[in-house]
């Protein structure tokens, strides 16, 4: 007897919120890590961004992994992967092992992401079911930008910034064993699938070097020799996998996806998406505590508010996808965000208040709510069952590379390194200002979309679609 689809949504809406929750949770206790570990300053940023260049690095090999390996078989053994790193996390003394458990969480995230929404996109048909979801499963992983900055800071305040860590082995202990419940055996690996070893190592290298050069340029300077040497070597890695791809008899990436106009379109979407709305945070981090004067806990209640709104435009998303079509959604989010975005930046003074930001906070929230959920849609579509993984590792590397991308050039565009005092607040001002114009860009990307075609009729209830064996 199939387990009812509810539950089954319900289990990969918290895998979804362990990945999102600890990109957040951990940032609040760096101070107090920094201090209790003795961390420089520039040393201390690198236990987030280990977690970061593993996560964006093995993102594409993770996606793989599950069409080859299985669903379920990869989504159970990253959760274990992800719960054991985050135990030795909290229990590390010395900061490389910090780092280390760090760069080891990293990649237990990679390899859960792409196998958790490809279980949602084989488990789910393809139409309302699907988009009804990813609406929920969306709206799990928004909710970790509240919850992660507010129970870092109630945490860290209790317990110490280990608890931060010990956090997510029960939550990944309820995840395993939900999985084994609900989620049916993979059965056998087809006889003719292979890893595409030298794929593997050469995408995995580029872009990790890549995320590795554009995380870590802004602090040590583009022009010094790690990341101008680092560069090139990323691009000459990225460019000798492309080859290896377009002879390879079974490919990592098989470049013939590429011919999914939904899929390509929604790569574009996501990389667009990652350079703007997901750069925001941050900023808006650095408001709150630099220009309000907000602490750690009044940071979290903060991030509330948009939170709740994007969680809201995921489920709207979902809905709107299937009543008027994926590139109607997409532009209204990408537009909406663009002005809620503006009316932020309006709001953004060295003696502002936060009323005076939340009217941008409210109108940018929901629209990228109906965006994140729109271009996973939109990714999933017409994918085969096999090759869900793949997409989905495509997808979640764009974003990344996207996300770090973005985050480089609108530091590099606030100029926050030489402000001080009111210029602070003028260069986050003029940062926006730039993510504003971004999402405009994401607007024009979705126009590429086909329109939307007669709409499939409602079900009463999610249908599963049970994937086929491996």
């Amino acid at each position: 007897m199939a387990p009812r689809p509810g539950w089954t949504l319900a289990l990969l809406a918290l895998s979804q919120l362990i990945t999102s929750l600890d990109f957040f949770i951990v940032y609040v206790a760096l101070p107090d890590i920094g201090s209790d570990l003795g961390f420089s300053a520039q040393t201390l940023q690198w236990v987030a961004s280990a977690y970061a260049v593993a996560y964006g690095g093995f993102l594409l090999l993770g996606g793989r992994a599950a069409d080859l390996l299985g669903h379920r078989r990869m989504f159970v053994s990253a959760l274990v992967l992800f719960a054991v790193s985050s135990l030795a996390g909290g229990l590390a003394e010395h900061q490389a092992l910090l780092v280390a458990a760090r760069a080891v969480q990293g990649l237990g995230g990679a390899l859960l992401f792409p196998a958790t929404l490809a279980l949602v996109n084989t488990r789910f048909a393809e139409g309302p079911a699907r988009n009804r979801a990813l609406g929920v499963w969306s709206g799990a992983g928004a909710s970790g930008l509240a919850l992660g900055s507010l129970l870092g800071g109630l945490l860290t305040a209790a317990w110490g910034w280990e608890a931060v860590f010990y956090v997510n082995v029960p939550l990944a202990v309820v995840a395993v064993a939900g999985a084994y419940a609900l989620i049916p055996p993979d059965g056998g690996r087809g006889p003719r699938r292979r890893f595409d070893l030298p794929g593997a190592v050469l995408a995995t290298g580029g872009v990790s070097l890549l995320a590795f050069v554009l995380i870590q340029g802004p602090e040590s300077g583009w022009g010094s020799p790690p990341i101008l040497g680092g560069a090139l070597l990323a691009a000459v890695l990225l460019v000798a996998f492309v080859s290896v791809e377009r002879r390879g008899a079974d490919p990592l990436m098989p470049l013939r996806m590429f011919g999914n106009r939904s899929l390509s379109s929604a790569i574009a979407v996501i990389l667009v998406f990652g350079a703007t709305f997901n750069a925001l945070p941050y900023f808006l981090t650095v408001y709150f505590q630099n220009v309000l004067g907000y602490g750690a806990v009044a940071t979290g209640l903060a991030f509330l508010v948009p939170s709740l709104l994007i969680a809201f435009g995921t489920q709207l998303g979902g809905r709107l996808a299937g009543r008027i079509g994926m590139r109607a959604t997409l532009l209204i989010g990408t537009i909406g965000g663009a002005a809620g975005t503006g009316l932020l930046a309006f709001g953004v003074s060295a003696g502002g208040s936060y009323w005076e930001v939340l009217p941008g906070i409210v109108v940018m929230g929901v629209s990228q709510g109906l965006t994140w959920t729109g271009m996973w849609i939109a990714a999933a579509a017409g994918v085969p069952a096999g090759e869900q993984g793949v997409a989905s590792g495509l997808a979640s590397s764009a974003l990344q590379v996207g996300s770090a991308l973005g985050l480089a050039v609108l530091v590099v565009v606030a100029g926050l390194a030489e402000a001080s005092g009111a210029a602070v607040a003028s260069g986050l001002r003029t940062a926006v200002f730039v993510a504003a114009a971004g999402m405009v860009a994401g607007a024009a990307v979705a126009l590429t979309f086909a329109k939307k075609r007669a709409a499939e009729p409602e079900s009463a209830e999610a249908a599963p679609v049970f994937p086929s064996t491996i």
